[in-house]
């Protein structure tokens, strides 16, 4: 990792100074940059493990042990912040759904996360030039697209019948703040609209008392708190997460286990971790002036990393963040120092339990309002990235294969092939979208591969710069999945919050 020098007196920057990477302001400074980093960052990573029925606590601690790893695999030249990534939402979903485990769910993702470092270093080798051949945005958009889309069902069946109003002004409250809002406010509207959800559910208990309606917690209509803190008070201020304990409903730390089913389930979310990190690496090139073409790899390899181990414990997957690029480019201060704080900070929050707890405990109602939000963010991604890309549906090569994988994956259509083992959902889906799409190449004719070869070279390849997505960055996701943050153009051009 690189050794941080003073940028300057470390105090004042000029209208067109920046501070590099390898350079930092006075630690004071540098410190509070990095508590910047922590706020940007937090709303997403805390909600994202609660959707996935991972710990919250464990999930912020390792969020800051994978970007301490990811600053040294990229040797400081990279400022990033991982954390939980929105990729693997529907795969878990789905694991939950066929009656898996947290272990089953960390020990899918661990999987993925090793197919991740896989494709990190052979890209190192063969140059990042291969995945717009492999991965077009016609596929890579279909397949965030069945991602995001996919989950429907779940706000329908799961969350909103928990609470349908407060699940529905949770809605109203986070569209209006996610357009109305500027600056780091707007970053934040998820978060923020989380904390207006928990004080109304509050509020509705002390004014109607239990609410009968879905309980998520025993699978039934029952009458029960909207809030219970019952969790909040037995635990401790400060002290590790706890160990999961299935049996009494305690998620915490644990080891995977491992099933080839469930990891398939999940395995397409790679495809969108590997957009995530390239757009992230080619906006912050754009950003800082320096060409980082030869760390692509390195990046991805290293976001892999991060997620292996993080789910090594029971821990959730991790990203590229682009709030965190939000941050730099208003600061204009891409100093790695400032990330080694905000890992660190994340680093001690993870010790408190009782933080933990009070995460754990929002109110179904209040993840209604915003799944419903969020879930349709990711799949619009999809339609977002044909759109930059230009994408031709006039040309049956690029309409015909990807229409069938996406109504597969909308559908949870299956298929079975042995009493143990099968596809369904997200991962037939995007077999489909991507093995047909290069098996009916094989057969086009060459006008009709011409036509699709000449978008992707004439237009901007969502491989090479999937950034650009303001509304999402607004909403303070991962981009969640995050992928990704707006253009590092129109990023740089951002006044600075004046929060």
């Amino acid at each position: 990792m690189a050794i941080w020098k003073l940028h300057g007196d470390g105090k004042t920057l000029g209208p067109d100074e920046v501070v590099a990477p390898g350079e930092r302001l006075t630690w004071g400074r540098t410190i509070g940059l990095g508590a910047q980093h922590v706020v940007a960052m937090f709303g997403a990573t805390f909600v994202f493990p609660i959707i996935m029925g991972l710990n919250p606590q464990l999930a912020i601690m390792m969020s800051g042990v994978a970007t301490l790893l990811f600053l040294l695999i990229v040797r400081g030249r990279i400022p990033s912040y991982l954390g939980t990534s929105a990729a693997f939402v529907g795969g878990v979903v789905a694991i939950h759904a066929a009656g898996g485990t947290p272990a089953d769910v960390t020990g899918a993702i661990f999987i993925s996360a090793l197919v991740l470092i896989a494709a990190g270093i052979f890209i190192k080798f063969v140059g990042a030039s291969v995945l717009t051949k492999v991965l077009p945005p016609v596929v890579t958009g279909a397949v965030v697209m069945l991602i995001g889309f996919n989950l429907a069902p779940v706000v329908a069946s799961v969350y909103w019948p928990q609470d349908q109003w407060v699940a529905l002004i949770v809605m109203i409250v986070v569209i209006l703040m996610s357009v109305g809002l500027r600056g780091f406010l707007g970053r934040i509207s998820i978060f923020l609209g989380l904390i207006v959800g928990y004080i109304l559910s509050w509020i509705l208990d002390l004014a109607t008392g239990r609410i009968t309606s879905y309980n998520a917690g025993t699978g039934a209509v029952d009458e029960h708190w909207r809030v219970d803190w019952t969790g909040v008070k037995n635990a401790d201020w400060i002290g590790f997460p706890p160990q999961t304990d299935v049996a009494n409903g305690i998620v915490g730390w644990h080891f995977p286990q491992f099933s080839l089913n469930f990891a398939l389930l999940v395995l397409p979310a790679v495809i969108a971790l590997i957009a995530e990190n390239v757009g992230h690496v080619k906006a912050v090139s754009e950003m800082t002036g320096e060409n980082l073409d030869d760390k692509m790899g390195d990046a991805i390899a290293a976001d892999g990393v991060g997620s292996a181990v993080a789910t090594l414990v029971g821990g959730s997957p991790t990203t590229t963040y682009a709030e965190n690029i939000g941050v730099m480019a208003s600061t204009r201060v891409y100093s790695t120092a400032a990330y080694v704080v905000a890992a660190l900070v994340a680093i001690l929050f993870g010790f408190s339990p009782k933080f933990g707890a009070i995460i754990s405990a929002t109110p179904g109602g209040v993840l209604g309002g915003i799944t419903v939000v969020l879930y349709g963010m990711i799949g619009l991604l999809g339609a977002k990235i044909w759109k930059e890309n230009k994408v031709d549906f006039a040309n049956p090569l690029n309409l015909v294969p990807v229409a069938a994988g996406i109504i597969i994956a909308i559908g949870n259509v299956s298929i079975q092939f042995t009493d143990s083992f099968s596809l369904s959902g997200i991962s037939l889906g995007t077999i489909v979208a991507v093995g047909m799409y290069h098996l009916a190449r094989l057969v086009a004719p060459a006008e009709m591969r011409s036509r699709a070869d000449g978008i992707v070279a004439e237009g901007t390849s969502m491989i090479a710069d999937p950034t650009g997505n303001e509304s999402l960055e607004y909403l303070g996701l991962e981009d969640d999945h995050g992928l990704l943050g707006r253009r590092a153009e129109e990023a740089g051009r951002r006044p600075k919050d004046d929060s």
